[in-house]
């Protein structure tokens, strides 16, 4: 009787195996896939075959069983790299990796309390196939004789690869037709090609937008150009240069979202002072208006603001196209005799701010060493909103007058941490500590704000500034829905309801005006440009932005979210799907069809002056293109 023999290829067969197995359990247990029918599970379960094929069975080419089982064992530790750094980046953003975030390494060392957040011993358990193929080539036999895989064993083997590809395109496109020329989302992509094919498509669309700055030129401005020309809004005469001269304070209040604003927590007030701010006579409050951020999140709120252009949605445009042209606020303001810059208590090098800001042309950036940072009077990210605080407003009157500066504050971020000097109100009582800890951060930013306030009194800066304050970007990510609809006493978070809660306060402060009252308008971080600059009476007609004033009777309520959803008067447009806004109820598609189309429209113009860095070929000073010869 002949002994058993192991077939030439059992190692290939086993990693094959093994990392299937491992990814398509890890898509169930740590995303979380709309999966609407049977065959969506299908693709869901079948994707990263095709891409697993092709990386092990590269293997083939070796001659020594050695070469090969060390491919094998070096791919199996990469992949399973990829999918784990996916899997700790949707623990804390709730969306894949790309490869722009991939090069932002110097972010890394900062996430500090975060990182350790997110990460737990359990994780060990992503790397298990690489333990099973370690003994597999450890304790099975091995083979007797050296040999070479024939060619034409290699082409049936890599046929089938590409078989089981193109069954996974073919069955991905009856699903959602046009997924990789028409998505805006990666959930969408990672469900139906796989993560690992993911990150092949997002290598090709980056290094696709690196080619169209090589190939780009001024003509491609001029539809670009037309668009924002023909969807301008008015200039409100009685708005325009009212509070002229005037220092302008810019305050991004960190994680901020509105749900907490007029609210409580189990009996304690969240947000006492910027509550009072509301009814205030000398405060415009807006309480319908919305971030806009992508995956750069608090720089993409920067963003947004200085150039009235969306982010990227592919990373942090401060990383991926620091040097390009802009007509930022800081820049216009600046023409026009302010004193620029950025007050932040933070490594300049963070989000690539030291670089970018020369781009924007802010004339100062007050950084972690303009500031006295101790661990008496630190947490978390870094320095305390408090001290923070009341360090800026001593700066403050070392600047030149008229000022602009931007204020970005720390301590309301994840993982929302405080020293138990500073907890105001307890935590809440969800299954959620994220959540739980949110309210205590909130209230000790509430605090700072309003000592804040009373600093600028003090310091003789208040009476002749402006106060913009609003939030950067969402604090709860949809990770945490089910501690979300305990709040909100709710059955559950919908993507209507997850759609509203994008909306972050926008408040402006003119002291002594009188003029504040509560403004009902439907608008977006990209609006505040425009809105700024016209209340200081410069002009923007000639300026590419893609926002509109709050204040114009033109201005229409339709805000556009970064991943391709919107919110208007009368619908929400969320996971494919219109809602009624009112209601929340589900209405007919063809309500939101043309604010659908025009969605799409307006975040592609604003990708292709980024990619393209086309603003080198304008000039705002009279809203001509710029010839080649003059470039």
């Amino acid at each position: 009787m002949k002994s058993w023999k192991w077939p030439k290829h059992t190692i290939l067969i086993v990693a094959i195996i093994a990392t299937w197995i491992k990814t398509a359990i890890v898509y169930r247990t740590s995303f979380e896939f709309d999966l609407e029918n049977g065959m969506q599970e299908f693709i869901l379960f079948i994707n990263p075959l095709s891409f697993l094929l092709f990386a092990y069975g590269i293997s083939l080419f070796f001659k020594t069983e050695k070469a090969r089982n060390r491919w094998i064992v070096i791919t199996s530790m990469v992949l399973s790299i990829v999918l784990y750094t996916n899997v700790a980046f949707y623990r804390f953003f709730n969306d894949f990796i790309t490869l722009p975030v991939l090069f932002q390494t110097s972010n890394f060392g900062e996430l500090g309390t975060s990182v350790a957040e997110i990460l737990n011993f359990k994780d060990l358990l992503y790397f298990i196939d690489v333990f099973v193929i370690l003994l597999a080539i450890k304790y099975l036999p091995k083979m007797e004789t050296l040999y070479s895989v024939r060619k034409e064993v290699r082409r049936a083997y890599f046929v089938l690869s590409l078989a089981v590809l193109f069954l996974n395109l073919g069955l991905s496109e009856t699903e959602r037709p046009q997924l990789l020329t028409r998505s805006f989302d990666r959930e969408l992509l990672v469900k139906n090609i796989g993560t690992y094919n993911y990150h092949l498509y997002d290598i090709y669309i980056q290094s696709k937008s690196s080619a169209q700055r090589a190939l780009a030129d001024g003509s491609e401005l001029v539809e670009v150009n037309n668009y924002v020309q023909a969807n301008q809004a008015a200039i409100n005469e009685d708005m325009f240069g009212k509070y002229q001269g005037r220092n302008l304070i810019v305050i991004q209040l960190e994680s901020l979202q509105s749900f907490v604003l007029q609210n409580d927590m189990n009996g304690y007030e969240v947000t006492p002072f910027l509550n009072s701010l509301i009814h205030d006579k000398d405060t415009y409050y807006f309480n319908n208006f919305y971030h806009q951020t992508g995956l750069g999140k608090t720089s993409d709120a920067e963003f947004l603001l200085e150039n009235s252009l969306f982010g990227l949605d592919r990373g942090a445009v401060f990383f991926t196209h620091s040097g390009n042209t802009f007509n930022s606020m800081a820049e216009k303001l600046g023409k026009n005799g302010y004193f620029t810059s950025v007050m932040h208590a933070n490594n300049k090098s963070f989000w690539n701010r030291d670089m970018t800001y020369q781009s924007l042309k802010m004339q100062k950036f007050y950084d972690i060493d303009s500031y006295e940072v101790n661990e008496d009077n630190s947490v978390n990210w870094g320095l305390k909103d408090i001290p923070f605080f009341e360090q800026s407003a001593e700066i403050m009157t070392e600047m030149p007058q008229p000022f602009y500066t931007r204020i970005i504050t720390l301590t309301n971020h994840f993982p929302f941490t405080l020293d138990e000097e500073d907890k105001m109100i307890p935590e809440y009582n969800s299954n959620s500590g994220t959540l739980n800890r949110y309210f205590q951060t909130v209230r000790y930013m509430d605090e700072a704000v309003k000592l804040f306030f009373e600093h600028l009194k003090e310091k003789g800066l208040y009476e002749n500034s402006i106060i913009v304050m609003y939030g950067d970007h969402y604090g709860i990510s949809e990770n945490h829905n089910k501690a979300m609809a305990m709040y909100l006493e709710k059955e559950e978070i919908t993507p209507y309801d997850s759609a509203l809660l994008q909306s972050v306060p926008l408040f402006i402060h003119v002291p002594g005006s009188g003029d504040g009252r509560i403004i009902e308008k439907v608008g977006g971080q990209i609006d505040l440009r425009p809105t700024i600059l016209h209340l200081l009476g410069i002009d923007t007609s000639n300026d590419m932005q893609l926002g509109a004033d709050l204040f114009s009777d033109e201005h229409e309520d339709f805000v556009i979210f970064r991943d391709g959803r919107f919110v208007t008067d009368q619908y929400v447009f969320a996971d494919q799907t219109c809602f009624d806004r009112a209601t929340g109820e589900k209405v007919d598609i063809q309500g939101c069809a043309p604010y659908i189309e025009r969605a799409q429209k307006e975040l592609g113009y604003s990708d292709k002056i980024i990619n393209g860095d086309l603003l080198r070929f304008y000039d705002e000073e009279t809203g001509n293109l710029i010839s080649e010869a003059v470039k």
